[in-house]
């Protein structure tokens, strides 16, 4: 089972960036080849060995990890999963890539791994860290039917089948919007409670960007994944529950900005799942609703 890693960056964390390097070098098993891509800045200061590769803009998040996907081969058929893993986190644990291997050889329909996040004074998860509904105990593994961008392993097998990341998106919402396309191809997501990625604790909120980045997805992973019945009564829960929220009066109003962007600009292909698809999510506890 062959194991690539994928990391981008800014260039503004330098030292978390080699500490990370250097817990993904430490894991027990076969070395694990790491791309770091440079989203608009060079990437500088990483051990000899590692692949970096330059790009002159910011692509976002899921652009840049779809150059790192790249950089292993076409849908990065090199190796056979890659763990895509934040700038700022850290490998804990030496033997995480050998349960990751175990994973995924034990069950041939197994695409998607989302890894537990804790923080790494106090080891607590946030709540929005735990991809299903029933979040209040992290460290319950479980069947999923999302994941977690900065801290997973992916088939790569799944990539040659539905595709990269929505490189469109450019941040928030390109991992549901992967693994509704995994989903409905037949592949599972597990959530791995014991497979641990140490991240500092943030609010979502910290990029200037959010509220209009996650209304305007929301609106495009609905056209593009969503039985046109769902897509009304999908965007009108998250609607309602933006409004319980109450977020600022400058955040709603970006909000809104964005909700009306994703009505009015290109989504990308529109591929609805079959409602199959739709059955399943839901006996996850999680319909296409929520």
């Amino acid at each position: 089972m062959r194991l690539g890693a994928v990391i981008i960056t800014m260039g503004n964390r330098p030292d978390d960036l080699r500490a990370l390097i250097d817990s993904v070098s430490a894991q027990d098993g076969d070395p694990i080849e790491v791309v770091v891509v440079g989203n608009g800045a060079p990437v500088t200061g990483v051990p000899e060995g590692v692949r970096t590769v330059d790009l002159p803009e910011n692509l976002g998040i899921p652009g840049g990890r779809n150059v790192g996907i790249e950089a292993f081969g076409p849908n990065g058929r090199e190796v056979d999963v890659l763990l895509f893993l934040d700038d700022d986190g850290l490998l804990p644990d030496k033997d995480t890539a050998e349960r990751v291997r175990r994973a995924f050889a034990a069950d041939p329909r197994l695409g998607i791994v989302s890894f537990r996040i804790a923080d790494p004074e106090t080891g607590a998860t946030q709540r929005r860290h735990v991809p299903r509904l029933r979040a209040s105990d992290p460290m319950r593994s479980s069947r999923v039917t999302t994941f977690l961008g900065g801290a997973n392993a992916v088939r790569t097998e799944v990539f040659r089948q539905v595709g990269p990341l929505p490189g469109e998106f450019f941040y928030a919402h390109e991992e549901t919007d992967l693994a509704w396309r995994a989903l409905d191809a037949g592949w599972l997501i597990d959530y791995r409670a014991d497979m641990v990625l140490h991240h500092p604790t943030t609010p979502p909120s910290r990029h200037a960007v959010y509220h209009r980045m996650i209304a305007r997805n929301r609106v495009w992973l609905a056209r593009r994944n969503l039985p046109a019945p769902l897509v009304p009564l999908y965007l009108g829960v998250w609607l309602l529950l933006t409004l319980v929220r109450r977020p600022s009066s400058e955040g709603l109003k970006a909000w809104f900005g964005g909700f009306r962007e994703g009505w009015t600009t290109p989504c990308g292909p529109r591929r609805p799942m079959s409602w199959r698809t739709v059955w399943r999510l839901t006996r996850l506890g999680r319909p296409p609703v929520i």
